[in-house]
């Protein structure tokens, strides 16, 4: 009888070793089951191989592992990587899976997979109940999106339905450029379907006939695979001149971004797909007034999309009463930096960021102290733990001088120059600035050098009112978030770990 194994294809796993583990398995004559990953990235290569007791895993498996785990399942002997019903673990277990719950599970290439796992229940319900009651459930929801602002998806989307055009579009921005986030590449290749699921819910909602996926370069994995889901879903009915049968159109293309970080705002990511230099747009029109080709357009990121689909399929209610105050439902919340086990962790908002780091976490990987994290991308504020009682929400975050991003999680250990990432977020800035508006072109700049001189003259006092003159007008003056959002890591570095600007 022929063995039948699941091998994770994602980033993560081939980074590991994954391709070299895929091809002794077909050495040893193994059936592969392509999936994506589970998210637990210190576990991988992870593999499942099929027993009679159901799927036994094994991880972090390298290739000369493969004899000794296929000998030991065919004996019902034990094996030293053995993690039994990778179901059971501890982090997943403790995880409100709805967005990633088919992850490592399916075969992201195949829509017959998808289907049978329950995919197609959301945008079935969103057929059936019309446009406005599908509106209506988003709304109801209190689903926000995913990409930073925590702006209310439903609003977005009953805007975009009222704005005047016959034709309007989705755009799904899979820019995901903050450091310590993979969300986004890890459904685009673990689960495809669903992304093509909630943007087509969305484009049914407000009347949109067209959607553009835009994904970022650095992804090739997650390009391919949602080209070949793309494809598929054509082939199935899932998009195309009548979706399912339901006389509503809507098709989906792939745009390529090419590298830029400030692609991540939503009207700089208009300009790239329109073919111009991806620079910021002035607001107002916003986009679901003017967007696209001057029309009116939604653009969410993959992670609210996803999220779209649990709410029709699930309903409403049942999306609403997970979550912490105004910010409803599960957030994936992604654990990188010195941490122990680093990956994907789904959890209704309301988790702390202690629980996060020390518990989920493990603390650090290297086994010293915690002395600062990142939450929100390289434009995030840096949290000490002194702060680690703060629940993971938006609100939350905001009255502590902090914001949650796309979800990324950073943790830094007790050898960490704080004055030195602070630095890093100025010239960060600098390097990624459009350069459209003057306080982030110029004022990243004069960032940079005030902070050097800081480190270098004996009293700092005047230098440190002048840098925090300068984040003032950044985030006062600036076009976009990136300029905007500087002043968060740089002024939480000052606050919370002052002893690090003095002079070397």
């Amino acid at each position: 009888m022929t063995v039948r194994v699941r091998l994770s294809q994602d980033t993560a796993s081939v980074a590991l070793g994954g391709k070299a583990v895929a091809h002794a398995l077909r050495e040893a004559g193994v059936e592969i089951v392509p999936v994506g990953s589970r998210g637990m990235f210190w576990l991988e290569p992870l593999l499942e191989v099929e027993a009679t007791t159901g799927w036994i895993a094994f991880g972090p498996v390298a290739a000369n592992d493969v004899a000794g785990i296929l000998d030991a399942v065919r004996a019902g002997a034990p094996h030293p990587l053995s993690l039994s019903r990778i179901e059971e673990h501890p982090f997943l277990k403790a995880q409100t899976r709805l967005s990633f719950a088919r992850c490592g599970v399916v075969n992201p290439a195949s829509l017959e997979d998808y289907t049978l796992a329950g995919g197609m229940a959301g945008l079935k319900r969103a057929i059936a109940i019309g446009q406005k009651a599908t509106r209506d459930e988003v709304l109801n929801s209190g689903l926000r999106g995913r990409g930073g602002a925590g702006f209310p998806a439903g609003i977005k989307w009953n805007g975009a339905a009222d704005a005047p055009g016959d034709v309007k579009y989705v755009v799904c921005n899979a820019d995901e450029g903050d450091s310590g986030t993979y969300a986004d590449r890890m459904l685009m290749e673990g689960d495809p379907f669903l992304l093509i699921e909630g943007m087509t819910i969305a484009g049914l909602a407000t009347g949109a006939t067209k959607g553009y996926l835009y994904i970022r370069s650095e992804y090739p994995l997650a390009i391919a695979a949602m080209r070949r889901a793309i494809t598929a879903a054509e082939a199935g009915g899932l998009l195309g001149a009548s979706v399912l049968g339901s006389g509503h159109a809507f098709d989906l293309e792939i745009r390529v971004g090419a590298g830029s970080y400030v692609c991540g705002e939503e009207t700089a990511l208009l300009e790239s797909i329109e073919g111009r230099r991806g620079q910021v747009r002035a607001k107002p029109p916003l986009p679901v007034h003017s967007g696209l080709f001057g029309r009116s357009t939604v653009i969410n990121n993959v992670l609210t999309f996803a999220a779209a689909v649990t709410v029709l399929a699930k309903g409403a209610e049942f999306y609403r009463d997970l979550g912490f105050g105004r910010s409803r439902g599960t957030m994936p919340i992604q654990l990188a930096g010195d941490v122990k086990y680093g990956g994907l962790f789904e959890t209704p908002f309301g988790v702390t960021l202690g629980e996060l780091v020390n518990e989920i976490g493990g603390g650090t990987r290297s086994g010293r102290p915690v002395r600062a994290v990142q939450v929100g991308g390289p434009l995030g504020a840096y949290f000490p733990p002194a702060l680690f009682d703060t629940p993971f929400d938006y609100e939350a975050f905001t009255a502590k001088g902090g914001l949650i991003g796309h979800g990324g999680v950073v943790v830094f250990n007790d050898t960490v120059d704080m004055a030195h990432q602070a630095r890093f977020a100025m010239e960060f800035c600098a390097v990624e600035s459009c350069g459209k508006c003057t306080p982030c072109r110029i004022g990243s700049v004069r960032g940079m050098e005030t902070i050097d001189r800081i480190l270098k003259e004996p009293d700092g006092t005047a230098q440190m009112a002048l840098l925090r003159d300068l984040c003032d007008t950044m985030k006062s003056g600036s076009l976009c978030a990136l300029g905007g959002f500087v002043p968060y890591p740089v002024l939480s570095a000052i606050d919370h770990f002052p002893e690090d600007f003095v002079a070397r």
